[in-house]
């Protein structure tokens, strides 16, 4: 078995504790030793699980240890992985034994993926690096998820959709078949996307409406 650790001991990386457990039901591969946390005021043990630290700690870890990055919004998501320089740090990807997925050998899943129960993938798709599917996602025929999304629970995308780095769709939110998202794009809860959405806006209601504009994306957001 192999070493774990979750980056991230929020309710993400609570929640990716039993996604491991499960699948270590069907075929044990992990050896889950805690968690890492860039806030210095959690607690030291949660859900029976020690916090070892933060990204220092991380980058001296001494032996192979692989990383899975259990948080939800994708700038931070993505600032955190650039912080990490430690050569025995490795991102696995982590598929729930529920998640069905229709033609395995026409589906491209990138490194340090998370997948939880429920989601459906169909054919044809493609999943970029570091992408999150919360709890029940649907994800159809030629849809590209690009780097760092993150998708929360519910929401489904139709298919020959695209989905640009560093997108993030609330929960329940749906897009319509043909659509194309722009980079760092946030989409609302319970929003229906009808129409292509420019770069860097955020978008709410059904329709789906911009309704702001981020002036310049800084990759340090926070």
């Amino acid at each position: 078995m192999k070493d774990i650790a979750i980056f991230g001991a929020g309710g993400m990386g609570r929640e990716v504790i039993p996604l491991i457990k499960d699948i270590n039901k069907i075929e044990k591969q992990w050896n889950i030793i805690g968690f890492f946390d860039d806030d210095p005021k959690k607690e030291r043990m949660i859900n029976g699980f020690p916090v070892l630290g933060g990204i220092a700690e991380l980058n001296s870890w001494p032996t192979e240890l692989c990383l899975a990055i259990s948080i939800g919004r994708p700038a931070t998501k993505r600032n955190i992985i650039k912080r990490i320089n430690n050569p025995k740090i490795s991102f696995p990807t982590l598929i729930h034994p529920s998640v069905i997925i229709g033609e395995r050998e026409h589906v491209s899943i990138g490194k340090g993926t998370i997948i939880c129960a429920g989601t459906i993938i169909t054919t044809n798709v493609k999943i970029g690096d570091f992408v999150l599917f919360n709890l029940s996602c649907t994800i159809t025929h030629d849809d590209i998820i690009s780097d760092y999304c993150s998708l929360m629970p519910s929401v489904c995308i139709s298919g020959e959709d695209v989905l640009g780095r560093g997108v993030y769709v609330g929960t329940g939110a749906k897009i319509i078949n043909g659509i194309n998202v722009g980079e760092n794009v946030t989409i609302g809860a319970g929003a229906v996307v009808i129409k292509d959405l420019p770069p860097n806006c955020t978008a709410v209601g059904v329709p789906a409406l911009p309704v702001h504009f981020l002036s310049k994306y800084n990759d340090n957001q926070e």
